[in-house]
């Protein structure tokens, strides 16, 4: 991907589509400019406000879009885990328990060896509770575990791509309060952090959350209009909102370019479909590895 969009929400008809260049102008937007008619004088200035305009809705689009595929790309990851993880080391275990059997019955070193690496290559087999509480993933202990310890409240995602409700409404507050509108560094801290938490009840799929987000962002202050008063701030901004997006394509590349992200690709659609259809592949599997140590125990 160059300037294309990330694969998956961008490419959808419900979604914003920023992969055209920033400084292309917005249909039905841009700044009023002085005079009463096509021919009156635009002031010095004018173009470039409208340049800026066009250049800063371009790139909340954009990241509006790139931030619902990272939520569908990190949601994938976890429930990926949370569901399939049992399920692949059962697959493990099997396989180390069909190998034991084998070399069990041959007596062969070369079936023994490959018993040996097979037992080796297999995780402690968790307990019941363990499985189904997940209190643990690769990196320690789990975030839903943590929480409980620490009487913070952390909820795993339900689904990989949240409601429409709940992607409309994040999509509407986004463009509202985007940190890049924001004209001084006051502001700017203001609406990062409620940005943050946007995204925090938009990853969780949360619509409540999200509405009550939306009620507070309007109640909340409104920031004096700025108006840009050199040519110079302009140029400055429109060097920022380049570099930026710049920025953001390449994290949208190494999205796009990851493991989860390259499955999610497969799955355009329905995410969470995908998450199914691996599950029964994999059942099938244990169901296949089952008959097959049944067979060798005989």
């Amino acid at each position: 991907m160059t300037q294309d969009p990330p694969g998956g929400p961008m490419t959808r008809n419900d979604e914003a589509t920023p992969g055209h260049d920033a400084e292309t102008p917005v249909q039905g937007g841009g700044t009023p400019v002085d005079g009463g008619g096509p021919d009156a004088q635009e002031r010095p200035e004018a173009r470039l406000e409208k340049a800026v305009y066009a250049a800063e809705h371009a790139l909340i689009e954009f990241e509006i879009a790139l931030e619902t595929f990272r939520v569908e790309v990190e949601n994938f990851s976890r429930l990926h885990h949370q569901k399939l993880g049992p399920m692949y080391a059962r697959l493990d275990e099997l396989d180390a328990q069909i190998a034991e059997a084998r070399a069990a019955r041959t007596g062969d070193p070369e079936d023994v060896r490959r018993a040996q690496e097979a037992r080796a290559a297999v995780m402690p087999m968790p307990g019941v509770e363990e499985l189904f509480h997940d209190w643990m993933d690769s990196d320690g202990i789990s975030p839903e575990a943590a929480a409980m310890l620490t009487g913070r409240q952390v909820r795993a995602p339900k689904r990989v791509r949240p409601s429409e409700e709940a992607r409309r409404l994040y999509r509407e507050l986004a463009r509202r309060a985007h940190p890049d509108l924001a004209q001084d560094e006051t502001e700017r801290a203001r609406r990062e952090e409620f940005i943050t938490r946007v995204n925090a009840a938009y990853a969780l799929g949360d619509a409540e959350q999200l509405r009550e987000l939306a009620q507070e962002w309007d109640a909340g202050p409104v920031p004096p209009e700025h108006r840009f008063s050199a040519a110079e701030e302009l140029y400055a901004r429109l060097e920022w909102l380049s570099q930026r997006r710049e920025m953001l394509g390449a994290h949208a590349r190494e999205l796009e370019e990851s493991a989860i992200g390259a499955m999610l690709r497969m799955a355009p659609d329905d995410p969470d479909r995908l998450l199914e259809e691996i599950a029964e592949q994999l059942l099938a599997q244990v169901a296949e590895r089952e008959r097959e140590l049944a067979g060798l125990l005989q």
